[in-house]
């Protein structure tokens, strides 16, 4: 029973959160002349990934390495094969050309770094720095690089509150509920799926990615019914760079984090996933139905080999 409000309970401050979240950021966006895509790429993506830093700084420390990685690996698998499927599902997603030349590449790039970096078998300390500073180096640029270029093929977004310090607040309170609720989510999850004996890389890989992704879905989701298609595409490339640059960066520097566990199929899915979308967001600078179904059953695919895994080890 208690298993089950703490899921039904995460999953309704988890939307509740992405909303405020949502508002706020599109106000600040429109306050400061900031496109929206490089909001989405920045404070909601920071926001929405908040969860899994979280949840993967806690599993390190508590020397809980598969649930710490697996967290990672499987919540960039998701973000494209379950989120943006199923944002792209409810309404084609509009891309700008900037995330298809930068933005997309990049997070193919640090995927790639990543893995690399894991090859020794570990995530240390001196990745840890490596991996942060990128993402620092990330974040100015893409802030002065908003402030050259003119939105020429920008969207108009929807007013948030009137006052900066509601925005602020706004944004605040969502990220804080994103981050409560995501916990809340994932702890209900870990539980039931404990009590049948699953691995804690599968655990990892499957529900807490699902579940510290919920904030991208919503938030995703919510953006896309508004017509926000930039802060939705740009949550959900911006959140696989934070994953992987901020959120291991911190992790590894808090804590060495273990392959221990992983195969290589998790890897190369993760890969798979940031280099197919690039053709996909490259035709017409649309991701429509038709892309996100594809996404939709490649991930199904993986899930199910997962569950597969899954089933085999509480067998043995």
């Amino acid at each position: 029973m208690l298993i089950a409000l703490s899921i039904i309970g995460g999953f309704i401050i988890l939307t509740l959160g992405a909303e405020a979240l949502v508002r706020g950021a599109s106000s600040i966006a429109l306050r400061l002349g900031i496109t929206p895509l490089i909001i989405g790429l920045t404070i909601v993506a920071f926001g929405t990934s908040a969860p899994e830093l979280a949840v993967s700084v806690k599993s390190a420390l508590a020397g809980n390495s598969g649930i710490a990685l697996g967290n990672v690996i499987g919540s960039n698998i998701a973000n494209i094969g379950l989120i943006l499927a199923i944002t792209a599902l409810i309404r084609p997603i509009q891309v700008q050309s900037q995330i298809v030349r930068r933005d997309i590449p990049l997070m193919i790039l640090a995927s790639m770094l990543f893995w690399g970096l894991l090859l020794d078998g570990e995530l240390s300390l001196v990745d840890g720095v490596v991996l942060l500073s990128l993402l620092v180096s990330y974040l100015v640029f893409s802030y002065i690089s908003s402030k050259n270029t003119k939105d020429a093929d920008g969207e108009i977004i929807e007013e948030g509150p009137k006052s900066p310090l509601f925005s602020i607040l706004f944004i605040l309170v969502g990220i804080s509920m994103l981050v409560g609720g995501g916990i809340l989510f994932v702890d209900g999850a870990v539980a039931l799926a404990k009590t049948f004996g699953v691995s804690e890389v599968i655990i990892g890989l499957t529900i807490v990615a699902i579940g510290t992704s919920m904030p991208e879905l919503v938030t995703s989701v919510l953006a896309a019914l508004k017509g926000q298609s930039d802060i939705a595409i740009g949550n959900v490339v911006g959140s696989n760079l934070f994953n992987i640059l901020g959120i291991l960066g911190v992790t590894a520097i808090v804590h060495p984090v273990s392959a221990l566990g992983f195969q290589s199929l998790d890897f190369i899915v993760m890969l798979a996933f940031a280099i197919v979308i690039l053709p996909f967001a490259w035709t017409g600078l649309r991701i429509g139905r038709r892309e996100g179904a594809v996404l939709l059953l490649g991930y199904l695919g993986y899930m199910g080999y997962l569950v597969n895994q899954a089933s085999t080890q509480s067998l043995v």
